[in-house]
């Protein structure tokens, strides 16, 4: 089984950690993974992408086309990328930021309102996490213990502090999709 990804918004909303923690999740796992960036040189502000596969067999290459699931945290995100999703695939998009619906009907999409879920907890820093809750909720791809394992890894122990919130926000993620 081969799962390939988009994430993308802009820089500084954190797409290129998610990314990054599916990829490391998956590796704990035992799965196959690649995690490829794609950013502007204006990082903070400007566009900001990563591709990534996760699979039980060797991955052909890192580069995702045709995605089975996008993540769209803002509206030229979504346009840019909503094009890329197979057919059946999964569109998540931040609804908090994205006013319009998507266009296409042969896909399933999913609106998340990610920054409002981080207001709630009261730190706009973890809208990425709330979108990666809403991941795990729609796919069940990895468990909540599996993401915190790769986030301490990614982080390391100088964050521990910001565990609870990021897993409260994953948490908050997972119910928005499942209510």
């Amino acid at each position: 089984m081969e799962k390939q990804l988009i994430i993308a918004g802009f820089g500084g909303q954190g797409v290129l950690l998610m990314g990054q923690l599916l990829a490391y999740a998956g590796m704990l796992e035992g799965k196959q993974v690649s995690w490829m960036p794609a950013y502007g040189p204006e990082m903070r502000g400007g566009s900001a992408n990563c591709s990534v596969v996760i699979s039980d067999d060797s991955v052909g290459s890192p580069k995702v086309e045709s995605a089975d699931v996008v993540i769209a945290m803002n509206r030229p995100s979504m346009e840019s990328f909503e094009k890329n999703v197979v057919s059946g695939g999964l569109l998540l998009y931040n609804e908090s930021l994205i006013d319009v619906k998507p266009s296409r009907t042969d896909i399933r999409a999913i609106g998340v309102r990610c920054n409002d879920i981080a207001d709630e907890l009261k730190s706009a820093k973890v809208a990425n996490m709330a979108m990666l809750g809403a991941y795990l909720g729609v796919t069940g791809q990895f468990t909540v213990d599996a993401m915190m394992d790769a986030l301490r890894h990614k982080l390391g122990p100088s964050k521990e502090k910001w565990m609870p919130l990021n897993r409260a926000a994953i948490e908050a993620g997972m119910k928005a999709v499942q209510a």
